[in-house]
């Protein structure tokens, strides 16, 4: 049976978590099962630009901090390391980001090593893909002895939740990002790549942050919810599945982890996981707002869905609150958005949702593609 530990944290103060990130890797065999000393542990943070801590955007600092002290506890060099999303003239704001968040500080202050993905070169690995027969994957991920991956419990506005599975898109340095949002427009082909990922590379562990996460429409612009978890395991799907259920979701609910399902990364039927820590069932975390794209396959008929999509949201720019960053512009896979007036070309748009989720500003909002219709659909769904 594949395992996931959920364990109760309500704060992020250094020795809670340590503790509690021990407790539950001991569910898992303990750390000796995963690390050695000298080994060379990659922790894959969440790092989706340029955010503060309490954000809920990114893994928190803190929670980085805890696993640094735990490893180098264990005589393991620490190395921190991601490539954000987005564009800031043409360049990725990694650099930024790691300063923004709080990486580099805490690198400093606990002798870790920071690894900017967009700079430490990349291996060519040639996954089984209808994407191209080569992907390019930062470095670190292979010159590590150890990867853990540390998502943060997040929903996403185009792919309804973000987690194990997803995180590792950061893997794909700079902007390469866009080119696979390109051709993979779609929530499902874009789970095919994130697969490809997983096959690609050799992920030891899943840590999740879920002690401040976002709810809405993540993974920047939603609101901070307080979920007080952390989940753990070695099979990203698995979390991923316990996860959503926690949210109230079905993994056919989230395409991203159906293609994964499809692809065999991990196990994603709940009967075949076991729940342990300080749970032994999966809690529900109570009034967690979903985003406006999700559509439940227990509340809706699969008729009413499609009429529902038919008429689903799609990005339009808040003028007044734009601040002509133009990170959106930089961001946007397709160059459907004008720079001068922000004007978004519908005909070009494939709804990623990067000048969504990029916007430092809440500026990119989510709008109904047609308000008689939105009207229309909402009555639908009130009566059923």
């Amino acid at each position: 049976m594949t395992e996931v530990i959920i364990q109760e944290c309500r704060e992020y103060g250094l020795d809670t978590l340590m503790q509690k990130l021990n407790e539950g890797i001991e569910k898992l065999g303990g750390w000796e099962a995963f690390v050695h000393p000298g080994d060379r542990v990659l922790l894959k943070v969440n790092l989706i630009g340029p955010k503060s801590a309490d954000s809920a955007a990114v893994t928190h600092p803190e929670f980085v901090r805890a696993l640094t002290r735990i490893l180098k506890q264990r005589a393991c060099e620490v190395w921190i390391g991601d490539s954000s999303g987005g564009a800031i003239a043409g360049i990725a704001p990694t650099a930024r980001s790691l300063k923004v968040a709080g990486y580099e500080k805490l690198a400093r202050e606990e002798n870790a090593i920071i690894k900017n993905f967009d700079s430490e070169g990349v291996v060519e690995v040639s996954p089984k893909s209808k994407y191209g027969e080569k992907m390019y994957l930062a470095k670190p991920i292979f010159d590590a002895d150890v990867v853990i991956n540390l998502p943060k419990l997040k929903t996403h506005s185009a792919n309804i939740y973000t987690g194990a599975v997803k995180n590792v898109f950061g893997c794909i340095p700079g902007l390469r990002k866009a080119k696979y949002h390109k051709v993979a427009p779609t929530p499902e082909e874009f789970g095919e790549v994130l697969a490809d990922i997983h096959k690609s590379a050799k992920f030891t562990l899943h840590i999740m942050d879920g002690i401040m996460a976002m709810q809405g429409e993540g993974p920047t612009a939603g609101d901070v919810y307080p979920a007080n978890k952390i989940l753990m395991s070695t099979d990203p799907l698995a979390l991923d599945t316990v996860a959503i259920n926690m949210l109230g979701m079905e993994i056919g609910e989230v395409p991203v982890l159906a293609a994964a399902m499809r692809r065999g990364l991990g196990e994603s039927n709940l009967e075949n996981i076991t729940i342990d820590g300080d749970y032994k069932t999966v809690p529900k975390l109570g009034d967690f707002k979903l985003p406006k794209r999700y559509r439940s396959s227990k509340r809706y008929s699969k008729a009413l869905i499609k009429i529902i999509d038919f008429f689903e949201t799609r990005p339009s720019i808040n003028r007044k609150k734009c601040r002509n960053c133009n990170v959106c512009v930089d961001s946007c896979p397709m160059g459907a958005i004008h720079r001068d007036t922000k004007q978004i070309d519908y005909k070009v748009c494939i709804e990623c949702m990067c000048c969504h989720e990029l916007c430092m500003y809440k500026a990119v909002e989510l709008k109904k593609k047609n308000i008689v219709a939105g009207i229309i659909a909402g009555l639908s769904l009130k009566r059923i």
